[in-house]
């Protein structure tokens, strides 16, 4: 799995799809198409644009929440929020091969993901993020450091990725500090200019 993954929004500056292939020229090869509250002629157009954008580059495609949406766009899988489709019932829907993902706040959260099936966890907040509706608890580098070494300790070794606030400022001490509790080899990465 690769180390890091983009999650697209929309800003100012640059919609969805722009935001992905800054992050693909940036070195990222693994995108999640996340487009709350938009129809599904949106993220389909989107989707359409970024397959090709990720085989290109040679990234991993997720899409966010619909697993009926990913399947039809031809994602390499699907990510489920709290309030999505069970995993175990995704993986029964997408077959061994999907990836599925799942979001997770507390080691418990970990542990029922873990026996449902998924492949990696999007662990988090890590900080306050305004692209979240309905926040969890935020984590911070402690909740990271206490769930990694939960996760060791139970012999739960599936790959978690950090979500919610990383940005430029607080990627550093991220990467500094909690990183190195994470199951992952340090990449090489740079974040592209805004």
């Amino acid at each position: 799995m690769r180390p890091f993954q983009f999650i697209t929004h929309s800003n100012s500056r640059f919609n969805y799809v722009e935001g992905a292939k800054q992050a693909l020229e940036g070195g990222c090869r693994w995108i999640q198409l996340r487009m709350k509250n938009k129809s599904d002629s949106e993220i389909e157009e989107a989707a359409s644009l970024l397959k090709p954008l990720c085989s290109a580059y040679g990234a991993t495609f997720i899409l966010n929440d619909r697993v009926d949406l990913a399947l039809k766009v031809k994602a390499d899988g699907v990510h489920l929020g709290k309030s999505d489709t069970d995993a175990a019932e995704a993986r029964k829907l997408a077959g061994a091969s999907f990836i599925i993902g799942g979001t997770a706040n507390t080691f418990n959260d970990i542990v029922a993901l873990a026996n449902k099936g998924v492949d990696y966890i999007g662990l988090g907040p890590y900080q306050f993020t305004s692209t979240k509706e309905k926040l969890s608890p935020i984590l911070g580098l402690d909740g990271y450091r206490d769930i990694a070494n939960r996760c060791k300790q139970a012999g739960i070794e599936l790959p978690i990725v950090a979500i919610g606030g990383i940005t430029r400022r607080t990627f550093p001490p991220f990467l500094k500090r909690a990183y190195r509790a994470l199951p992952y080899r340090r990449p090489s990465f740079r974040l592209p200019t805004p």
